[in-house]
């Protein structure tokens, strides 16, 4: 800093929402990974995890679909009550 300039004014306020950065810093953070790996397959999962965390009303959610803990839950206890082969 120069002698006759002031300081900056500290930062009291984003102009972009605290969710939407953290989104964006997750993305960036999911593309750099994906340019660090050569394994094709995490690389497109890293852009889709990028393209998804920039993105969260393309996921459902368990409030999207209420009936699906019930019929999880019935399908488990199905299961575990039906005896198991051994091999």
């Amino acid at each position: 800093m120069k002698a006759f300039q002031s300081p900056a004014p500290p930062i009291t306020a984003a102009d972009t929402p605290l969710p939407v950065l953290e989104a964006e810093l997750a993305a960036v953070a999911f593309e750099r990974a994906a340019a660090r790996t050569a394994s094709p397959s995490e690389q497109i999962a890293y852009h889709l995890d990028a393209w998804l965390v920039t993105h969260p009303d393309a996921c459902a959610t368990s409030a999207d679909y209420p009936e699906w803990a019930a019929q999880f839950a019935a399908i488990k206890a199905a299961h575990s009550s039906t005896p198991q082969e051994t091999r």
